[in-house]
C-alpha cells in the first residue's frame, strides 16, 4: 500500500495543483484513464470546501490530502481542520462522525451542500466525516489491475 500526502495552505491556487497531483497519482495506481477526469474534479471540489471552511473560519492550519493505493482501490482523503464542520443531506453521500449539535456553519450551507451533491455525483464510493477536530471526505475509486503478459 502506497500513500503520498499532500498539505498545502488554504488558498484557492493551491487547489489546481492537489488537481494535477491527484490525476498524476491516480493514474500511477491504475485508476481507469476514463475515470481520472471524475478524479480530478471530485479533488478540485473536495479541495475548494476545505479551503472555504478554512478561510471564513479563520483557521491557518493547512490541508491535506491523502492519496492511498490500495491492491483493487485507489482512495483519496481531503481533510480540514475546522471543528464540527456540517455533513449536509446529500443524497448518495454517507455521513459518518460527529454531527454538530445544531452549531452555525460559517460557510453558506446551500453552497456546501452543492459541493457535497457534485462530488456524490462524480463519486460512486463516497463518505463524508466530521469530528471535533475537523472533517474528512473519503472518496475511493477501483483500479484496473495490470495486464499479464505471456
Amino acid at each position: 500500500m502506497a500513500t503520498v500526502e499532500l498539505r498545502f495552505s488554504a488558498l484557492p491556487e493551491h487547489v489546481r495543483t492537489a488537481r494535477l497531483v491527484a490525476a498524476a497519482v491516480a493514474r500511477r495506481a491504475g485508476v481507469d484513464e476514463a475515470v481520472l477526469d471524475e478524479v480530478r474534479l471530485a479533488v478540485g471540489e473536495a479541495c475548494s470546501r476545505a479551503v472555504g471552511l478554512h478561510r471564513s473560519n479563520d483557521v491557518t492550519e493547512p490541508i491535506t490530502v491523502m492519496l492511498i493505493e490500495d491492491e483493487k482501490k485507489f482512495s483519496i482523503e481531503v481533510g480540514d481542520e475546522v471543528p464540527g464542520t456540517p455533513v449536509g443531506s446529500v443524497p448518495g453521500v454517507q455521513g459518518a462522525g460527529g454531527e454538530p449539535d445544531g452549531a452555525e456553519s460559517v460557510v453558506d450551507e446551500a453552497e456546501d451542500e452543492m459541493g457535497l451533491a457534485v462530488i456524490s455525483g462524480l463519486v460512486d464510493d463516497v463518505e463524508v466525516s466530521s469530528t471535533e477536530t475537523g472533517g474528512v471526505i473519503r472518496m475511493s475509486w477501483p483500479t484496473v489491475p495490470d495486464p499479464v503478459l505471456p
